[in-house]
């Protein structure tokens, strides 16, 4: 009997434990998962739209003269201000007509002063009766056309001045010059086709963009109430900001072809990050939410009918949530309905997730810097890339 006895409890202990290691095989492990909260924060609402930097003035400085190129007073790629010197033709041709318009003038103004003489000469005369009519009217003429002639001789020496003065050429703008045209020595005419140079101005400088037509209304509506609206300007890989500005006007038509309207913001540039006919990706901000619920974009998973996101229940365990989308920017999405601040969701190792998965959770690491730096509750701004797809709640 002591043997039975010792037998069955023997048998009783290896089925115990063979039962206890059958339970344990059919309890899967938790599944690793990032995690991120849902915050309350503000986000902006922005168009976005492919771009071009457009000077707002470029300048094609040519001559108004002909004459030799005598001199260059400026260096190429060279900033340059409003009135500096730039090129000066040989003047001493406009000097001598200069010249001789001043002598044409001496000797046409002595002809009129005799002319006014013999006018108050017969003037007298004719009061008493010792000339012609005739006479008098005649010596009128004479000293109207004299006159004329002084007017047209000061016109000449006037022309012969300007023409002077455009043989010195100044900056019309302050911009950065180009690639010289045409070198020193050679003959210019005011019939060329070729420019001496020409002058850009890149501070400040515009960007051309373009946006789709059914968001024309959504930027007119701020403009029309005098809100500034603020332009980014990110380089071609949509990653750097190159420089910032306001949106200054749109243009008076949509395009047919295209189906999209060209507006212009001006960027004051002064580092000189934009260079004219430079590709840019451009972002305006059109309004800016405040205090709504925001989840890191790579918690947001779809399917076919819903949106949703996994969200980590106390026990560790996940539910799926359906949420409803508002304004999404390039790292976080505003949540319309469907999620409250403050809520744990998985934002990376949702491919083996469904409803009711356990998990074992680990802090993304931007969260875990937040944590560590303000010693709270970490609040998701951004997170792992995760995978877009998830499993059909």
């Amino acid at each position: 009997m002591l043997l039975l006895g010792i037998g069955l409890g023997t048998a009783l202990y290896w089925r115990r434990i063979d039962a206890g290691k059958e339970k344990t095989a059919r309890t899967p492990p938790p599944i690793p998962v990032v995690v991120a909260q849902s915050e309350k924060g503000d986000i902006g609402f922005y168009v976005t739209g492919l771009g071009t930097v457009t000077p707002i003035n470029t300048i094609e400085v040519k001559t108004r003269v002909d004459g030799q190129l005598m001199t260059v007073a400026y260096q190429e790629g060279e900033m340059v201000q409003q009135g500096a010197p730039l090129v000066e033709i040989d003047p001493r041709p406009f000097q001598v007509q200069l010249a001789q318009a001043e002598g044409q003038l001496l000797k046409d103004q002595a002809a009129l002063e005799n002319a006014r003489i013999d006018l108050q000469r017969y003037e007298s005369l004719i009061a008493k009766n010792a000339v012609a009519q005739q006479v008098l009217q005649t010596q009128r003429a004479t000293v109207a056309q004299d006159e004329a002639t002084v007017k047209t001789d000061q016109a000449n020496i006037d022309s012969a001045k300007l023409n002077i003065a455009y043989c010195h050429i100044t900056a019309p703008i302050t911009g950065r010059i180009g690639l010289r045209l045409v070198d020193p020595g050679n003959l210019v005419s005011a019939a060329d086709s070729t420019p001496l140079l020409v002058i850009t101005q890149t501070q400040p400088i515009s960007i051309i963009f373009t946006i789709p037509e059914q968001q024309v209304a959504e930027v007119r509506g701020p403009l029309r109430a005098g809100k500034r609206l603020r332009v980014d300007a990110f380089d071609r890989n949509g990653q750097k900001i190159l420089a910032s500005g306001e949106l200054t006007t749109l243009d008076n038509q949509i395009d047919p072809t295209t189906g999209t309207l060209k507006l212009r913001a001006t960027l004051a540039n002064r580092d000189d990050a934009l260079f004219p006919n430079q590709f840019v990706n451009t972002r305006m901000l059109v309004q800016e939410k405040k205090g709504v619920t925001l989840v890191p974009n790579a918690a947001v998973q779809r399917n076919a009918q819903n949106t949703f996101v996994y969200v980590v229940s106390p026990d560790e365990s996940v539910t799926i949530r359906n949420i409803r989308i508002g304004t999404t920017d390039a790292e976080r999405s505003e949540v319309v309905s469907g999620i409250s601040p403050h809520e744990l969701i998985v934002i990376d190792g949702v491919d083996r997730l469904q409803a009711g998965s356990r998990v074992a959770v680990s802090w993304s690491q931007d969260e875990d810097t937040r944590k560590n730096d303000r010693n709270v509750a970490p609040v998701a701004t951004s997170g792992r890339s995760g995978n877009g797809g998830g499993k059909k709640p």
